[in-house]
């Protein structure tokens, strides 16, 4: 996940006791939680080394976070509040990608009339004469995949989008992604989530906006 709501009120009901120092290292492991979706590394440096924590008090304030808001288990530190965003996520995400292939999976009367139609125009094509030209189809121009880009999201969000995706949209999605500090599959998977064809910056700005009044959180 590259998006998550926060709630400012929630937020300071539950951190009132933190340290400015702790506040810092308590929203990097959050950011890399949601990144990775999944608990946090159970090696305490490594933890350490991958949030940048060297000194004495920096070390007790991560020491302090942990104890107070993660469970730590076999697996990892976890997160309740964090996993049950990121399920929703994939529910979400799942549901919007099953509706996709719904929408565009041929049903068996297509299926027939997609037998029919081939047959006629075998006989068509076998009746034309030296005057008529064999009627050929327009070619599709294939639009590659950004190498930033997973190819399950590539593949979902080619589904999703329900018109043919053109270079110049694509480039036009890339572009807008950058100018919200995106990455390209940040981008295309809120357009999947959401249901867009297309992705623009002002779009989620608009919704950051609306969930910080709104009141929301998953914190």
């Amino acid at each position: 996940m590259h998006y998550y709501t926060f709630n400012i009120g929630d937020y300071r009901r539950d951190t009132t006791h933190l340290s400015l120092l702790e506040h810092g290292i308590y929203r990097q492991l959050i950011d890399t939680y949601y990144l990775s979706e999944k608990p946090l590394n159970k090696d305490f440096d490594e933890l350490m080394r991958s949030h940048c924590v060297r000194s004495a008090d920096e070390m007790q304030a991560l020491k302090n976070v942990l104890k107070d808001f993660f469970l730590e288990t076999e697996k990892g530190y976890f997160h309740k509040a964090c996993d049950r965003q990121i399920k929703q996520f994939k529910e979400k995400s799942e549901k919007a990608r099953l509706s996709a292939e719904a929408r565009w999976k041929p049903s068996e009367s297509d299926r027939n009339a997609d037998g029919m139609r081939t047959h006629s125009e075998g006989n068509a094509n076998g009746m034309l004469t030296n005057n008529h030209k064999p009627i050929t189809k327009k070619k599709t121009i294939s639009v590659v995949k950004p190498d930033d880009v997973s190819q399950e999201v590539w593949d979902d969000y080619r589904v999703s989008r329900k018109v043919a995706l053109t270079s110049t949209a694509l480039q036009t999605i890339v572009n807008e992604a950058k100018k919200a500090g995106w990455t390209t599959e940040a981008a295309l998977r809120e357009s999947i989530l959401r249901g867009w064809r297309g992705f623009k910056a002002d779009w989620v700005k608009r919704d950051q906006s609306r969930d910080q009044v709104n009141g929301r959180s998953g914190i």
